[in-house]
């Protein structure tokens, strides 16, 4: 008789709520979203509680590469990049639709106290670059190839007439969080991080800051939400979802940084006092720079980090109508 009590509860529930005990087969999947680790992309690890209308399954990256091959390889439904690696992958024809932004900033360059640098000095590091090269040992800088930091340098030496390229040795460290090592055992002269890595190397006393270079096409802009085509086709709700929760988000980290400071903190095992640091230099924004982006693009087809002039690409692949929906503003007053 016991055993015959489970199947009757059950068939009782079935009949008075239909579909109340559905199998999770017939419910709607969960939007699969992914961000890398740094101070300015980590709040998309809060994305899930603010979701309405679909359930959101944020997962953490090593890095921004690393997000974009899992949504080009359709792992991802969503990711947090930078506005480098929507233009990389437009480039190499990619299934790519910007949908939103999240946050900015989050850059440093930090200088060896060996090179004896102030914040801001072009005219000392331009000496030190040239005395460098004449003696056959240029000097060393560093950052992780293709992130918005590597092109935000990139892009600030060469406006300050420093070839990266040719003036200095580049060296890349896949993972901004092995960037304090090699800054310690004096492996480079100088690297170009993320935040809150920047902010750690800069407080344990391994490096001074040197710039923020944001004097570039790119300015500070950073990270961008993007999706697929065949994702928006197949869950546009979803999508909108994700970016009605990534407003938030952004509303939320203006009016808290608290918040911000505890993600980064238990995400990352740095401190409270680094993780406050990191994100002074960063600046949630949900706004897609349409004309900024285009900028980002010439800038890197000159650094030869593309092939090719993808403008109308650049154009033709970012949907404006989910943050419409999601702010009730037009695309006008969202960065078009």
């Amino acid at each position: 008789m016991r055993r015959s009590l489970g199947p009757l509860l059950a068939a009782a529930l079935w009949s008075v709520t239909p579909g109340f005990l559905a199998p999770a087969s017939a419910q709607e999947a969960p939007v699969k979203v992914g961000y890398a680790k740094c101070a300015h992309c980590l709040p998309v690890a809060l994305l899930p509680g603010l979701a309405k209308g679909a359930t959101i399954e944020a997962t953490g990256f090593n890095s921004g590469n690393d997000v974009l091959t899992a949504l080009i390889a359709k792992s991802l439904d969503v990711a947090q990049v930078t506005y480098l690696h929507y233009v990389t992958a437009l480039d190499k024809g990619f299934d790519i639709v910007a949908v939103a932004g999240e946050v900015n900033g989050g850059s440093e360059c930090l200088s060896s106290k060996a090179l004896n640098l102030t914040a801001d000095d072009w005219g000392g590091f331009k000496a030190a670059v040239e005395k460098a090269k004449a003696a056959g040992t240029p000097l060393k800088v560093a950052a992780s190839r293709g992130n918005a930091q590597d092109i935000h340098m990139r892009g600030a030496f060469l406006k300050q007439g420093i070839n990266p390229n040719k003036d200095v040795q580049f060296v890349n460290i896949p993972n901004p969080s092995d960037h304090l090592a090699a800054m310690q055992r004096g492996e480079i002269d100088m690297v170009c991080s993320v935040e809150p890595f920047a902010s750690q190397i800069r407080m344990a006393g391994a490096a001074v800051r040197f710039v923020l270079p944001y004097d570039q096409a790119a300015g500070n802009l950073t990270n961008l939400i993007v999706t697929r085509s065949d994702v928006i086709a197949k869950n546009r709700a979803g999508v909108q979802a994700v970016v009605d929760a990534d407003v938030a988000l952004v509303e939320k980290l203006k009016a808290d940084k608290g918040v911000w400071v505890d993600v980064i903190n238990q995400k990352t095992g740095l401190s409270k006092e680094v993780a406050a640091a990191a994100i002074e230099n960063a600046e949630p924004d949900y706004r897609m720079h349409r004309a900024k982006t285009l900028a980002i693009a010439a800038m890197m087809r000159d650094l030869k980090y593309i092939g090719r002039d993808v403008s109308a690409d650049v154009e033709k692949h970012m949907d404006f109508s989910f943050l419409e929906a999601a702010t009730r503003k037009t695309r006008d007053g969202l960065g078009y």
